[in-house]
C-alpha cells in the first residue's frame, strides 16, 4: 500500500483537488467549479458552503478516476484564496456568504479606520497597506452592518481553514493565511490586541495560530461519508493558495522567488528577514521562518484567454502565441496596460482600465497577442522595480515560473527578456495544490523537512536565459508602459456612463 498525500486547493473559481505519491507524482485530479455572486456594485462573494460541496464531489472523482484506495492517503493539506471573512456559530454553520478578495464594499470602512488610526501605526504591525481587499475591514463591515451575524459569529475563518473545519471539526487560522488582518503583527506571527480593540475587534473572534503543517485534527465519521475519506484521516492547516504555489514551484529557501501566471499574474519573493513594502503584500511563507513579500496583479494567462475568447477566430493558445512570434519584441510600438478589472499592486486602482496602444492600419493580429503577453510581463516587473525600494536586489533572485504561462516558451522568454534575469520551470502544472500536499507530507512525517519535500518532488524542465540585447529594447517598452499609466489614470476615474 503506497502513502499518498491529497491536495485541497479553494480557488477563485473552482476547487482543485490532486493527489500525489511520495516524489510528487500526479496520481488524480479533478476540478468542481462554482459560484461567484454579485449582488451590489462593488461586492463580490461566494458561498462556503459550495465550496464545501466542491471538495466533496472532487474527492469522490479523484479516488473513482485513480482507483485509490482512502485508506493510502496520509495526510491531507488545503490551500486556499486570501482575504475571506466567513462568520461560523459555535457549531460551524456558516452565517453569511464571504466577501471574497475582489469585494470592495468596505471601502468607506476603510479609509476611515486609516483616518483614525493612522496608515504607518497599522503598517508597522501588519506590513500592508489598510485597503478594503483584506479581511480586516470586512469584520468592520460585518459588525457596522449586519450585526445580528457578527454577534451570532463564533469565529471569522479563511477559506482552507473553513474547509479544515469541515474535515476535522476544528476552528483554526494559519500563520500564513493570517496576514489578510492588520491587527495581526505578520513578523512576530502573533495577533496584537491593542489595534484590534482601536478597530473595535475582539481577539475572541479570530482563532487560535497554527503553524501551516501542523496536524489541526483528524477526518471525522461525518466528513468521511460525504467525501469517501478514510476517518481519522491527518489534516493539516495549510495556508495561502499563493505561498502554497510558491512552495510548490519549489520555493523554500531565501531569495527564491515564484512568478505566477495563472488566471492572475504576480510574484513571491522569499526572504529570511521581514521585508515590507505599503504598495506590495507582505506576509509569513507557508515554511516556518521564512516570509514573501508578494504582488498580485489582475492581468495573467486570463488575459490571453478573454483575447482568444473575443478574437481567437478558434485559433488555439499554441496558434495565437507563434503570430506573436512573428513580432518583433516590443511590438513595434504596441503597448498594452493590462487591467481587465482595475489593477491590484502595486497601483491599487480597482477604476484602471485596459488599454491598446500604439494601433494602426500596419499592425497585425500578432502585434496585438504579443503586446498582450508584454504587457502582462511589465505588470510584473512594475513590481519588482517597486521591491527594490523594499531593498531586494534582483540580480540575487532565483525565478521559478509556475501556472499556465510557465507552459508557454515565448511568454517564459518575455519573462526573462523584461527582467533581464535566468527563469527556471518546474515541472508541475499543480504547483498549488502540492504545495499543500507537501504541507500534509512534512507534518505527518513523510518528509524529515522541506528539503526533502522539495528535492523528492520539484524538478526543474528548463531554464531559459535572458536576452540583454531584447532587454534594452524592453527597457524603452517599460518607460512608455509606466507614462501610459500616469497619463491615463485621471481618466480611469471618471465616468462616461453619466455623460
Amino acid at each position: 500500500m503506497e502513502n499518498l498525500l491529497l491536495g485541497i486547493d479553494i480557488g477563485t473559481s473552482a476547487c482543485k483537488i490532486a493527489v500525489f505519491s511520495k516524489k510528487g507524482e500526479v496520481l488524480a485530479q479533478s476540478s468542481q467549479e462554482y459560484n461567484i455572486y454579485y449582488p451590489k456594485a462593488g461586492w463580490v462573494e461566494q458561498n462556503p458552503e459550495e465550496w464545501w460541496n466542491s471538495v466533496c464531489l472532487g474527492i469522490k472523482d479523484c479516488l473513482a478516476k485513480g482507483n485509490i484506495e482512502s485508506s493510502e492517503i496520509i495526510g491531507i493539506g488545503i490551500a486556499g484564496q486570501g482575504w475571506s471573512a466567513i462568520p461560523v456559530d459555535k457549531d460551524g454553520n456558516c452565517l453569511s456568504n464571504t466577501p471574497i478578495w475582489m469585494d470592495t464594499r468596505s471601502k468607506d470602512i476603510a479609509a476611515r479606520i486609516v483616518n483614525e488610526i493612522g496608515a504607518d501605526k497599522i503598517f508597522d504591525v501588519a506590513g500592508n497597506a489598510f485597503l478594503p481587499a483584506y479581511t480586516t475591514s470586512k469584520l468592520i463591515w460585518f459588525k457596522e452592518t449586519m450585526p445580528e451575524i457578527y454577534n451570532n459569529t463564533y469565529k471569522f475563518l479563511q477559506s482552507n481553514s473553513y474547509i479544515g473545519m469541515k474535515l476535522t471539526g476544528v476552528m483554526t487560522s494559519d500563520k500564513c493565511q493570517n496576514y489578510g488582518l492588520h491587527f495581526y503583527n505578520t513578523k512576530t506571527c502573533t495577533y496584537d490586541e491593542e489595534l484590534a480593540n482601536a478597530m473595535g475587534l475582539s481577539l475572541d473572534k479570530v482563532p487560535d495560530i497554527y503553524q501551516c503543517h501542523d496536524i489541526i485534527g483528524r477526518v471525522t465519521k461525518e466528513a468521511a461519508e460525504l467525501t469517501s475519506l478514510a476517518e481519522g484521516t491527518p489534516v493539516i492547516a495549510g495556508g495561502l493558495d499563493a505561498a502554497c504555489g510558491t512552495l510548490g514551484a519549489g520555493v523554500y529557501l531565501p531569495k527564491q522567488t515564484q512568478i505566477q501566471g495563472g488566471q492572475a499574474g504576480g510574484i513571491s519573493i522569499c526572504e529570511d528577514q521581514p521585508m515590507a513594502h505599503p504598495q506590495l503584500i507582505f506576509g509569513p511563507h507557508v515554511v516556518p521562518d521564512l516570509w514573501l513579500l508578494q504582488a498580485g496583479t489582475v492581468g495573467g494567462g486570463g488575459v490571453l484567454r478573454w483575447f482568444k475568447q473575443q478574437f481567437g477566430d478558434e485559433k488555439s493558445f499554441d496558434e495565437l502565441t507563434a503570430l506573436a512570434e512573428e513580432v518583433p519584441p516590443g511590438s513595434d510600438g504596441v503597448t498594452f496596460l493590462p487591467y481587465m478589472a482595475g489593477e491590484r499592486c502595486p497601483i491599487w486602482n480597482p477604476d484602471a482600465k485596459a488599454v491598446y496602444y500604439g494601433l494602426g492600419f500596419d499592425k497585425t493580429k500578432g502585434h496585438m497577442v504579443r503586446a498582450a503577453l508584454e504587457g502582462v510581463v511589465f505588470s510584473v516587473q512594475h513590481n519588482l522595480k517597486v521591491a527594490e525600494e523594499a531593498g531586494v536586489n534582483l540580480r540575487e533572485l532565483d525565478f521559478r515560473a509556475m501556472g499556465g504561462v510557465a507552459n508557454s516558451e515565448l511568454w517564459v522568454q518575455i519573462y526573462a527578456d523584461v527582467t533581464g534575469c535566468r527563469i527556471s520551470v518546474p515541472a508541475s502544472d499543480t504547483a498549488t495544490t502540492l504545495g499543500a500536499a507537501l504541507l500534509a507530507g512534512v507534518g505527518v512525517g513523510l518528509y524529515e523537512h522541506f528539503e526533502e519535500a522539495v528535492g523528492e518532488t520539484v524538478k526543474i524542465t528548463r531554464v531559459q536565459e535572458p536576452d540583454m540585447e531584447n532587454h534594452k529594447i524592453y527597457q524603452k517598452s517599460m518607460e512608455l508602459y509606466l507614462e501610459l499609466y500616469e497619463n491615463l489614470k485621471h481618466t480611469f476615474s471618471k465616468d462616461f456612463s453619466q455623460m
